[in-house]
């Protein structure tokens, strides 16, 4: 058979298996077996167990554990609470007002989550009520909060850049840092739509609410001094070469507890269901990251990535024209697979050709994620629209509607980190290792 019918086969074979409610682990590993046994001449027993093995013991990924669980610990205290208290009087003199409590308290979520719904969730679970209570506009509230959720993937610890440094054998404390200034300039894209929407309809924006001094709304931002020193530990440890990307994890985890400690939420049942809460998410991606070293294994004996690399060499595509396709490739893509399964599904078939291309694997890293991200706001399988459904009642297609110029932003982000690539390689490049 030529390599488009074995890839036919093996993508027919991948989509039905997943249909018929299996998981994605298991699919993965499934596939894999199939093309090993019927497309080359190894054994896919022993291939398969050591593989399988290897991937599970990696020391690299014990960080992802570690930084779900703090994300975990703090999800269960009065963080989010405390930080709209804490923001809301900053943002009273912005265009827009409190919509920027939407992007401004996902960027600090994210810093310490790692997940996008979890993000969107904790900060939804905020925002939604009081911004709602106080007569803002809900399109804005559901679109700025969708849209800004997905900072969770891209401003570090992430979890989608753990498992690409897996999967790509990429440096996660490299990619950790490299996200840092991307997430800022996302950030600061969201605020700037916000502000220039809000000076263009000011009939729709509520009045102020009372002024305070400087040394009140220092006051009431006190709760999230702990926030802030847990992020500046945890980041500034690993850009200063002080810990791994593990060790920052654990620094982080004990962070949390602490935090959680002081402020009273760090009770045995908390305790248990956020140990519990990342156990499980973990060994989802576990399964899904064995399942996918064993589908990437039994490519290369096919030899499908190497045929794949050398078809796009030929048709002589320029640097940008690659990565337009790929993007477009990973937006279609995210229609029907979550994040971590796009990660782990196409980077042993599109590092090489990617590696061929001269591009920078940190910053092929970066734009991943930021393509990844606008996958969790496109219907039918984006997770923030999910998240967000089940928040707020709304109709699927209404969220994805009102989300749409966040996507649009997510795509100028794209295309600047492209043309200042500095954006993402300088941070890591001054880093002490």
């Amino acid at each position: 058979m030529n390599d488009i019918a074995v890839a036919g086969v093996l993508i027919l074979t991948l989509f039905l298996i997943l249909g018929s409610g299996v998981w994605i682990g298991l699919t993965l590993s499934g596939v894999a077996w199939i093309a090993m046994e019927l497309f080359s001449s190894r054994s896919a027993g022993d291939a398969m167990a050591v593989t399988i093995w290897g991937s599970a013991s990696s020391w690299t990924l014990t960080a992802l554990p570690l930084f779900v669980w703090m994300g975990e610990i703090l999800f269960r205290t009065r963080l989010s609470q405390d930080m709209f208290k804490g923001l809301a009087p900053w943002m009273q003199a912005l265009p827009g007002r409190l919509l920027h409590t939407n992007v401004v308290g996902c960027a600090i979520f994210a810093a310490v989550s790692g997940s996008s719904a979890a993000t969107c969730a904790t900060i939804g679970k905020m925002t939604l009520p009081e911004l709602k209570k106080r007569g803002y506009p809900d399109d804005m509230v559901i679109g700025t909060l969708a849209g800004a959720g997905t900072l969770g993937l891209l401003i570090p610890p992430s979890i989608i850049m753990i498992v690409y440094g897996v999967s790509a054998d990429v440096s996660i404390a490299r990619l950790f840092i490299a996200g840092v200034l991307p997430g800022i300039l996302l950030a600061l894209l969201f605020s700037g739509y916000i502000a220039i929407w809000a000076l263009r309809h000011p009939d729709k924006i509520p009045p102020a609410d009372r002024k305070m001094s400087f040394l009140q709304k220092l006051n009431e931002s006190r709760s999230l001094i702990p926030v802030a020193l847990l992020i500046i530990s945890v980041l500034g440890s690993i850009y200063a070469g002080i810990a791994t990307a593990t060790e920052a994890a654990a620094v982080g985890v004990v962070g949390a507890l602490i935090i959680s400690a002081a402020q009273g939420s760090l009770s045995w049942h908390s305790f248990k269901e956020a140990l519990l809460g990342a156990t499980r998410l973990y060994c989802m991606m576990a399964l899904i990251l064995a399942g996918a070293a064993f589908l990437t294994l039994s490519m290369g004996y096919i030899g499908l990535p190497r045929h794949l690399a050398e078809w796009i060499g030929s048709l002589g595509l320029s640097k940008f024209q690659l990565i337009a396709m790929l993007a477009v490739f990973y937006i279609v893509l995210g229609c029907f697979l979550d994040g971590i399964s796009m990660v782990v599904l196409t980077m042993g078939v599109i590092m090489p050709t990617v590696t061929a291309a001269g591009i920078d694997p940190i910053w092929f890293g970066i734009f991943v994620v930021l393509v990844v991200e606008m996958a969790q706001i496109t219907p039918p399988v984006g997770f923030n629209l999910f998240v967000l459904q089940g928040m707020t009642g709304r109709d699927l297609l209404y969220i994805a509607r009102v989300t749409l110029p966040m996507f649009i932003l997510m795509i100028a982000s794209v295309l600047i980190i492209y043309f200042v690539p500095g954006i993402v390689t300088w941070l890591p490049q001054h880093m002490t290792m």
